[in-house]
C-alpha cells in the first residue's frame, strides 16, 4: 500500500522523505491540543452542572445550637427558587477538610462549621445577600457561599483556554498546508521534465494531479499513524499519573471512549488536508503552464 507504483519516479524526490514527520508532527501536537480542549469543556460542563446551582451555608460552631440547623433547613425550603435543602452530617463536613489539613488535624477537636447544601431550582436566581440577611435573623453570624460568584472566572478562563486550544490547531492544520505545498511544489519542479512528456502524450491535468494526491496520501497516512499513535501513548500515560487524583475542581485526565473516537479526526484530517493541498497546488500549477 505504502509502496504503490505510479507513472512519476517520486521515489528519486527526495523533497518528499520529511512530508510524512512533519505530518506526524502535526498530527501528535493536533491531538494533543484536541485532547486538552475536550477535558477542559468536559471540566467546565461538571463546575456549570454539580456547582454553579448551588450554595452553602455556613453556621459557626459557636451559633450552632440543637434547633438553629433545623430552624435555617425550614427556613431555606419555604423560600421560592430553592429546589433541595440538605443538612450536610458533621462527619461529611470533617472529610471535606482532610485532603487540605491532614486527618490529625481534623480529628483533633477541630472546630468545624454546620454546612446545608442548596440546590437552586433550574432558571431560579437567588440573591445571596438578601438571604443571609434574612437568614441572619436565626443565626446572626451565618454565611451564605455562592458557588456561582467564585466559579464564574474559573468558567471563563476556563473557556478562554478551550478557544485557545482550538485556535492552535488551527494553527497547526494552516502549518500542515503549508508544509504540503512546499512539497508538491517542489515535487512538480523535480518531475517537469515527465509531466510535460505526459502532456504531450495526452495526459490530463486530474490525472497528473491525481498522482500527487496519492503520493499525498501515502505519505500522510505513515505519518498520521505515527504521530496519532504516539500521541495515544503520551495521553495513556497522563491518564494513568493522573487515575490517583481525587480533586473536585481538577478536570478528570482521562477521555471517555466518543472523546477518543473524535480524536481520530485529527489524523483523518491531516491525510484530508494533504491530500487536496496537493491536488488543488497540482492544478493550479498546470492550469498556468504553456
Amino acid at each position: 500500500m505504502f509502496n504503490r507504483q505510479s507513472d512519476l519516479p517520486f521515489e528519486r524526490d527526495q523533497s518528499t522523505r520529511f512530508l510524512p514527520w512533519i505530518v506526524a508532527l502535526m498530527v501528535f501536537l493536533g491531538a494533543l491540543m484536541f485532547a486538552a480542549a475536550l477535558v477542559v469543556s468536559d471540566a467546565v460542563d461538571t463546575w456549570d452542572n454539580s456547582l454553579t446551582g448551588r450554595m452553602t451555608i455556613q453556621i459557626p460552631e459557636h451559633e450552632n445550637s440543637d434547633d438553629t440547623v433545623p430552624k435555617l433547613a425550614g427556613a431555606l425550603q419555604a423560600i421560592k427558587g430553592i429546589a433541595a435543602v440538605r443538612v450536610v452530617p458533621d462527619k461529611e463536613a470533617r472529610a471535606l477538610l482532610i485532603p487540605w489539613l491532614g486527618d490529625g488535624v481534623v480529628e483533633s477537636g477541630l472546630p468545624v462549621p454546620s454546612l446545608i447544601d442548596v440546590e437552586i431550582a433550574a432558571g431560579s436566581r437567588i440573591d445571596p445577600v438578601l438571604l443571609q440577611a434574612r437568614l441572619a435573623e436565626i443565626a446572626p453570624n451565618v454565611a451564605v457561599d455562592d458557588h456561582r460568584a467564585w466559579l464564574s472566572a474559573l468558567i471563563d478562563l476556563a473557556r478562554t483556554a478551550e478557544v485557545l486550544a482550538f485556535a492552535i490547531l488551527a494553527l497547526i492544520a494552516s502549518a500542515a498546508v503549508v508544509a504540503v505545498i512546499f512539497t508538491t511544489q517542489s515535487g512538480l519542479a523535480v518531475h517537469a521534465a515527465i509531466i510535460e512528456l505526459l502532456h504531450q502524450m495526452g495526459a490530463r491535468d486530474s490525472y497528473i494531479a491525481s498522482q500527487f494526491q496519492i503520493q499525498a496520501l501515502l505519505l500522510a497516512l505513515r505519518g498520521g499513524i505515527a504521530g496519532g499513535a504516539a500521541a495515544a501513548l503520551v495521553l495513556l500515560f497522563f491518564g494513568w499519573i493522573g487515575r490517583g487524583i481525587d480533586a473536585a475542581f481538577l478536570p478528570a485526565l482521562t477521555l471517555s471512549p466518543w472523546e477518543w473516537g473524535f480524536l481520530l479526526l485529527v489524523p483523518a484530517g491531516a491525510v484530508t488536508i494533504a491530500m487536496l493541498t496537493a491536488r488543488v497546488t497540482v492544478l493550479r500549477a498546470l492550469a498556468r503552464m504553456p
